[in-house]
């Protein structure tokens, strides 16, 4: 049986020029932006549950076409020939069901149209980093509550308002 979940494609090489933090990283070594990436789009699924698949250009190095996972994220690099636009298109056609929605994160425009074209929707380079963050950011409340609430493991903190006056009446005689 297939599975259901909606999928996101990420354009790779489009969101680390478009995200600020990985473009600049970029300028440092293009391998450091591709892990800091892959490393954020893997939280994101396992926080959202959407299948994310990144997707990186390799058009002009010789055999490459390599599929695999890191971190449960799925990483493409594609076929020798084939742009990352022509990835994700096969991969939209091939993904396409109608219990599934597919979603394609690139800024190019002709690509946009394209994908769209096919029944996938498109989410820009800077709405996909506001998801990523905002997911970010609702771990760590999530995190911090869990802390929180297992350093406060108090009775008094289970105890209704009535029992808890009834005790301090007690305390106090």
């Amino acid at each position: 049986m297939r599975e259901m979940r909606d999928v996101l494609l990420v354009d790779g090489y489009n969101m680390i020029g478009g995200w600020p933090e990985l473009a600049a990283l970029s300028r440092i070594g293009l391998q450091e932006a591709r892990d800091r990436l892959l490393e954020r789009l893997a939280d994101y699924q396992a926080f959202s549950g959407i299948r994310t698949i990144a997707i990186f250009d390799a058009y002009r190095v010789p055999g490459l076409g390599k599929s695999f996972a890191q971190n449960q994220l799925e990483v493409h690099f594609t076929k020798e020939k084939e742009t990352a636009d022509e990835c994700i298109e096969r991969l939209v056609r091939e993904l396409s069901h109608k219990r599934r929605q597919i979603y394609v994160a690139t800024s190019d425009m002709v690509e946009q149209h394209v994908i769209f074209g096919q029944g996938a929707l498109r989410i820009s380079a800077r709405e996909l980093l506001t998801q990523v963050e905002k997911s970010e950011k609702e771990v760590q409340i999530k995190i911090a509550e869990r802390i929180d609430k297992s350093s406060r493991n108090r009775i008094d903190d289970k105890l209704s308002p009535e029992v808890r006056r009834m005790f301090e009446k007690w305390r106090r005689e």
